[in-house]
């Protein structure tokens, strides 16, 4: 088997995040509820991406390549994150996003626009539109001697889900200097890779410790994750895999993706009232939702240690109207 140190990475992020107790959602709860701060990964506003980048800027420099393209929403955190990252290892890159939502220079278009992005948007509601636009941007770019590299949706591919395999470890690795270990990890499934790695990761590093995905996208993601975690253990040239039946999966996306619901809302100011940490409308805020209804469910034991991971997004909050 192949040590995920074997593959090429940038260090863009500072790490280890942060990670510690949340007393008063505990009390609130009745669990043992940490929290893992990837919202302070580092770059412009933080979230989960910079960790999936590592690896994938890493291997497009690799292959020699120079210009970076990649997709999302119009206030995709993905999208803006790979822009910053890639004008620091002084790569071209180009966001082809789609026009759905807050496109107006709000939010992340504002970030985007204040790392001079070139932002491209695609007027459809179908990825494969996008896709077949980034394809013939790539074409476009070789015909003038350019060396292109097109990084999907969210990042979420095998090479970076192992990002967030990594993130278990570090956070094992925190959980033992504070004598614990944690039952329960919590995350945001909007595309699959951060879920991925960290299901990855447990495999790697925690086997005892349970991956919930708090859905947030109405996609069947069962499989998805799956397939994400089966190409992560290929590329790791290990035998081990998973099926969809193996995914937990919790639907928490409301009426539809990127659109603020009641609970969501009321799960983000409770966070802020309660601990001072700001989540945001379209990932974060509904995945804590989903996570207090869990709780309300019984899907937890009284004494476990539940990890709910911080994937950050702030910068969209500034764009929707709560």
């Amino acid at each position: 088997m192949k040590e995920i140190s074997s593959f090429p990475r940038l260090h863009l992020a500072q790490l280890p995040t942060p990670l510690h107790h949340l007393p008063n959602i505990s009390a609130l709860v009745g669990k043992n509820v940490y929290v893992k701060r990837d919202d302070l990964t580092g770059v412009v506003l933080g979230g989960n991406k910079v960790r999936k980048l590592e690896f994938l800027l890493a291997d497009a420099l690799d292959r020699g390549c120079d210009t970076i393209l990649t997709t999302g929403g119009a206030q995709s955190n993905h999208a803006m994150l790979t822009a910053a990252c890639c004008g620091r290892m002084g790569l071209n890159s180009i966001l082809v996003l789609k026009k759905r939502g807050i496109w107006e220079k709000k939010g992340n278009q504002l970030l985007n626009d204040i790392l001079g992005a070139d932002v491209r948007f695609v007027d459809t509601d179908d990825y494969d539109d996008v896709y077949a636009e980034m394809k013939r941007i790539s074409a476009e770019l070789r015909a003038k001697g350019h060396n292109p590299y097109c990084v999907p949706v969210g990042g979420s591919v095998p090479l970076g889900s192992l990002g967030y395999a990594l993130c278990v470890q570090e956070a094992k690795e925190q959980a033992m200097a504070l004598r614990l270990a944690f039952d329960d990890i919590v995350c945001c499934t909007g595309s699959g890779g951060t879920m991925a790695g960290m299901v990855l990761g447990t495999m790697l590093y925690a086997p005892a410790t349970r991956v919930t995905g708090i859905v947030v996208d109405p996609e069947d993601f069962a499989p998805i994750v799956a397939d994400l975690v089966n190409g992560a253990q290929e590329l790791l040239q290990c035998s081990a895999r998973i099926s969809p039946e193996d995914v937990n999966l919790y639907d928490c996306y409301g009426t539809g993706y990127a659109i603020p619901s009641a609970a969501g809302v009321a799960a983000l100011r409770l966070m802020a009232q309660q601990e001072g940490l700001i989540l945001d409308p379209v990932y974060t805020g509904k995945t804590f939702a989903g996570f207090l209804e869990l709780c309300e469910q019984g899907y937890f034991d009284e004494s476990e240690n539940i990890l709910f991971l911080h994937s950050g997004g702030a910068g969209g909050l500034f764009a929707i109207d709560l």
